[in-house]
């Protein structure tokens, strides 16, 4: 059963950077799709980021300009590098990932969340 390890949440000051991991837990075909998300406490989850296999890349606009989603095929992992963070940019933030293992089955996968503080 794949499952989605993320790694790289932490305490960041306000204006810093931190880079999220979300690596699939055992060889895979490849990642379709993928998309960070977060949740914030007594709030709804919310998108940051969505990146297909050809690259394209959306993101939210409170995130544009500061934050950067890519996968790497060779490693099967999804990377959320954020700058400039805010206060409010602190969350438990989740990857997504529509995955075609290597048996052929195409399956969508959630990591098990991240926390992220950004504060002085």
């Amino acid at each position: 059963q794949v499952q989605l390890v993320e790694s790289g949440g932490g305490l960041a000051q306000p204006g810093g950077s931190l880079r999220l991991s979300c690596a699939a837990s055992e060889t895979i075909f490849s990642i379709n799709t993928a998309g960070w998300y977060r949740q914030a406490p007594e709030k709804e989850r919310e998108l940051v980021a969505t990146i297909t296999s050809g690259s394209r890349k959306n993101y939210a606009d409170f995130v544009k300009g500061r934050f950067t989603i890519s996968i790497d095929n060779a490693e099967d992992t999804v990377y959320l590098q954020m700058h400039n963070l805010k206060p409010e940019d602190t969350a438990v933030y989740y990857c997504n990932a529509l995955i075609t293992t290597i048996g052929g089955l195409r399956r969508d996968y959630w990591g098990q969340g991240t926390q992220v503080t950004v504060s002085s």
